[in-house]
């Protein structure tokens, strides 16, 4: 008999939910740099192993919205915990456990679903810091608690192993070869996306969305991928194009380049960089930028 279910990955900004959500799938689905935000949608990892499927849902991080988009954000935390068979709450174990932790932790035992928490980047922290936050976390009674670097790979067959015993009987959702239901023009935008994050400072990188309308295999085998780089205002078009166009091309050969592995066809990305002023706070243009 098989058995499924749907987790959702919860945490504060930039503890690793996207890394580990990849590590536990064991193939790239989300994307990942050091920069709090990362993660705009729910996205869904699928990881089979046996007769037990894991659908893991990454979600954006927690935090105080500044716009519409960071109410959109969190709302679809929130949904997605409502909608999970099993919870997983990710702590990072350089860092305190907060208010924000707190909240989380609150919201998780008012909805019911068993909770698995872990506390990630134990590669980075000392065992006496380890140790403290899983005291400190401990005090929350939830399913299980598992120390684990999700960039190193420590710990994830403990964590698999909770993770599965949470699972109950019921078919698999997803084809078991399948890694993730992200449409592929999403994945294309996001990207190009990590891409700019990794080379942008300050707040631009709030700034900036990407988004792909569709992709157009062509008559000599080539997908074309015309991507739209959204910015909010006309200052920040030099700082995404670069000094005669530096930046942009670095993204883009970068980019391309990782699309034409994953798709194993050769890709034309054509970038267009386009100012759709203070997008971040207009319902109408996150609903049309497909927030």
């Amino acid at each position: 008999m098989t058995r499924s279910g749907f987790i959702s990955v919860v945490g504060r900004p930039n503890v690793g939910k996207s890394t580990l959500v990849n590590a536990l799938v064991g193939e790239k689905v989300a994307i990942t740099s050091p920069r709090p935000q990362t993660t705009r949608n729910t996205i869904r990892g699928v990881a089979t192993n046996g007769d037990v499927q894991l659908v893991l849902v990454d979600t954006p991080g927690l935090h105080k919205p500044r716009n519409v988009l960071g109410e959109r954000l969190n709302k679809l935390v929130y949904g997605s915990i409502a909608e999970a068979d099993a919870v997983l709450f990710v702590l990072d174990a350089e860092q305190p456990i907060g208010p924000g932790d707190r909240l989380i932790a609150e919201r998780l035992t008012e909805s019911g679903a068993p909770v698995v928490v872990v506390v990630n980047k134990i590669d980075r922290a000392s065992n006496e810091e380890v140790l403290a936050q899983l005291v400190r976390a401990g005090e929350w009674n939830f399913s299980a608690y598992v120390p684990i670097s999700a960039l190193k790979g420590d710990g994830l067959e403990p964590l698999r192993d909770e993770l599965e015993g949470l699972m109950a009987e019921g078919p698999f959702f997803f084809p078991p070869d399948m890694h993730s239901d992200q449409p592929d023009r999403l994945l294309a935008a996001e990207l190009v996306r990590e891409k700019y994050l990794s080379r942008l400072r300050e707040e631009l990188p709030h700034s900036l969305a990407v988004v792909v309308d569709d992709i157009e295999e062509r008559d000599n085998g080539v997908l074309y991928i015309p991507a739209s780089v959204y910015i909010e205002r006309p200052s920040q078009k030099g700082m995404v194009i670069g000094k005669g166009g530096e930046l942009i091309k670095a993204v883009g050969a970068e980019a391309r380049a990782e699309l034409e592995l994953l798709f194993g066809v050769p890709v034309f990305l054509d970038l267009r960089v386009k100012v759709e002023k203070d997008w971040q706070r207009k319902e109408d243009t996150l609903n049309r930028m497909g927030f």
